[in-house]
């Protein structure tokens, strides 16, 4: 059986594939591209059927930071030309989310830039959940505030909030390369925190930081391990004034064997297209959709995304549909156990139990081109094209020479709407 087979089987089983598999995805060629979006796409739809789960953020605090992520617009000593403004009060920050939830968003994401919140700074995204909770029966709400010290977890799930968002960013191996106030270990603590308190751990990575294929299957296959409900993939932004504003190595074609290979690892949880993906996937975010079951709606942090509506034809156009407030996103072996947060190991996703369609029942999900015919890879035919290189040989890093992507620093546009101006947001 080739790879491609060999992944669709080990997704619809909740397997864990080898890590030579991980690196095969990467491998593959431009020619095979398809071949792979469509098999890795057979794993998302029978998690998650034809659902698109949208996400808003907003930037409760901005700029200031003491932290040097280099990939950070917000980072110490960044000479990025971004909204800079302390907390929002709570009625402020409540008027932002409510954009996003008219515009379909199921979660609103509170996020504060800083090391991690002071006890007061608790006090005030407690008061920002409940003024937000109030207005919007059913919404979630994740917060990402940075490292926690114990009890914070806790007290973010008294005053409501669902989830806990901090992201492992790129490999152990090479996580001091791109921060050096703080380590690897301590943010794996935070997200194990955010566990222990029930709270659902969002919790995902970088790419296009200089990292090499190998950095890529390590980081997610920590990810797994570490057992996130929810996986967002990021796709550098080369913001000017900061350190990484040369570093323009990703492609779509790129960016989509990326995401095939977090499927493929983390099949039955909720994966996030998150920033980036404007710059780097460019007109073939379409076909992202085919992997993600998630994405944010509108803008990010410091950039401007594409227009709200934009996402919603994008979603319609491609035979999507916009999940709604009364689905439960996860798979139900995920969502029995309260969303995995704090979980005792009963709905590891390895386990095994048979895989069960995201719609329940036993009638699998239809392909997301609509009608009853499963959709086929470009290339014809059942059986999935052989990963380019097979699956021993291990894909080399991306960066630098003859072949570059050209730098699209025109693609990078600085967020002046939305939360912290009196601009409407983008939603």
């Amino acid at each position: 059986m080739d790879l491609l087979n060999t992944l669709v089987d080990k997704g619809l089983r909740r397997e864990l594939p080898t890590r030579e598999e991980a690196l095969a995805v990467l491998a593959t060629s431009d020619d095979d591209l398809l071949d792979v979006v469509a098999a890795a796409g057979k794993v998302r739809r029978q998690w998650f059927g034809r659902r698109v789960k949208l996400n808003y953020l907003v930037n409760l605090k901005s700029g200031l930071c003491p932290e040097d992520c280099s990939y950070c617009s917000q980072r110490l000593g960044s000479k990025a030309g971004i909204l800079k403004y302390t907390w929002l009060k709570p009625d402020e920050a409540s008027k932002a989310a409510a954009a996003g939830v008219a515009g379909g968003a199921k979660r609103v994401c509170l996020v504060a830039s800083g090391r991690g919140p002071t006890d007061r700074d608790v006090d005030r995204v407690s008061e920002t959940i409940e003024a937000i909770k109030d207005q919007h029966e059913g919404v979630e709400v994740c917060a990402c505030l940075g490292l926690l010290t114990d009890g914070q977890a806790e007290r973010l799930r008294s005053a409501g909030a669902d989830a806990y968002n901090h992201n492992l960013n790129t490999s152990e191996e090479t996580y001091e390369t791109i921060t050096t106030t703080h380590t690897y270990a301590d943010r794996v603590e935070t997200v194990r925190q955010a566990q222990a308190a029930g709270l659902s751990a969002c919790s995902g990575l970088i790419a296009g930081m200089g990292e090499s294929d190998a950095d890529l299957v390590d980081v997610v296959f920590s990810l797994r391990e570490l057992d996130p409900d929810s996986v967002p993939v990021n796709f550098l932004i080369p913001f000017e004034g900061t350190p990484l504003a040369k570093e323009w190595n990703l492609t779509p074609q790129r960016c989509l064997r990326i995401l095939a290979m977090v499927r493929f690892v983390c099949p039955d949880v909720e994966v996030r297209l998150a920033g980036g993906r404007e710059v780097h996937l460019r007109s073939l975010q379409p076909l992202a959709l085919h992997l993600v079951n998630s994405i944010f709606l509108g803008d990010y942090l410091t950039s401007e995304g594409q227009a709200g509506q934009a996402d919603l034809d994008m979603i319609a156009d491609a035979g999507f549909e916009v999940e709604g407030a009364d689905t439960s996103t996860l798979p139900a072996h995920r969502a029995a156990a309260g969303g995995c947060g704090g979980h005792d190991g009963e709905c590891a996703p390895c386990g095994d139990a048979p895989a069960q369609a995201a719609g329940g029942g036993d009638a699998p999900a239809q392909a997301a081109g609509g009608g009853d015919a499963p959709a086929q890879a470009a290339g014809g035919g059942d059986a999935p094209a052989q990963a380019a290189g097979g699956g021993d040989a291990p894909a080399e890093a991306v960066t630098g020479g003859a072949d570059a992507p050209a730098a699209r620093p025109d693609l990078v546009a600085v967020r002046r709407r939305g939360a912290g101006t009196d601009l409407a947001p983008n939603a």
